[in-house]
């Protein structure tokens, strides 16, 4: 696991984060999907890092982060990311969240927009129903005797069947941050998705806005992206030919979207 900088936030959770890129970048915000950590981003950080001064934290439940028992909320998420940038004294940053951090980085659009400067929303939705599958899961996840077949759904989700039947070394290193999940986080971070309904509310958003797709993606289907860009004011979309991690099946044609848009 990579060096981490630890910050305690307002509730006694304490959230781990790094930077990469030198000091004087603008900064960006990179933020995880359920089930990983920090580490999701290691194929695009080096690229990222000319151009931006990348900060990456573990959201909480995951990684290094502290996973409190109970449910999460959006809004808990989004004001993790608000003290963690007044600490570090950021007043403005791009943010790019993927899956579940595109929840938040809608959240942070919708309620803290002080706060952001240019905001990408990947692989994501505003909301993914009906809450009585995600109590199943969380029901599931508590009750399994190790992460072992929860980390082989996830994998099934996130890539293609390709990369899973060609053992790519990649999906190696993500079924072990699956593995390594703490079964709370993971309970607690689907509470977060389950009790989120953003449909309306992202209307509210005048941040300028990238919404990158995958057009195979099971997970936050293709028309979700759809419908949160066309609910966004003058929200950009850009549909990537991917499964749900587009930063990882494709980093080139990803980080080109995302650094096209941020110096746009």
């Amino acid at each position: 696991m990579q060096e981490r900088s630890f910050l305690m936030l307002g509730d006694g959770a304490r959230v781990a984060y790094r930077f990469d890129g030198a000091a004087h970048l603008p900064t960006l915000v990179l933020s995880n999907s359920i089930g990983t950590t920090l580490e999701m981003w290691d194929g695009e950080v080096p690229e990222l890092a000319k151009h931006f001064r990348v900060l990456r934290y573990d959201m909480r439940g995951h990684g290094a982060s502290d996973a409190p028992p109970g449910a999460y909320s959006i809004a808990r998420l989004g004001r993790d990311v608000v003290e963690l940038l007044d600490a570090l004294g950021i007043e403005q940053a791009h943010f790019l969240g993927l899956s579940l951090g595109g929840f938040v980085g809608q959240w942070l659009g919708i309620h803290a927009p002080e706060h952001i400067d240019r905001l990408i929303l990947s692989n994501t939705s505003a909301y993914l129903g009906p809450a009585k599958d995600f109590d199943q899961r969380i029901q599931a996840v508590l009750q399994a005797t190790d992460m072992s077949e929860t980390a082989e759904m996830f994998l099934r989700n996130w890539f293609p069947e390709a990369m899973l039947r060609d053992r790519v070394p990649v999906v190696d290193t993500f079924r072990a941050m699956l593995l390594g999940m703490d079964r709370q986080g993971l309970a607690g971070a689907y509470a977060a998705v389950r009790d989120a309904d953003l449909r309306r509310t992202i209307a509210l958003i005048e941040r300028p806005t990238l919404v990158i797709a995958g057009r195979d993606d099971t997970v936050t289907a293709a028309s979700h992206s759809e419908q949160i860009a066309a609910t966004i004011p003058n929200a950009q979309l850009v549909v990537l030919p991917t499964v749900h991690l587009s930063n990882v099946e494709l980093p080139r044609e990803f980080v080109d979207a995302v650094v096209g848009f941020l110096r746009g």
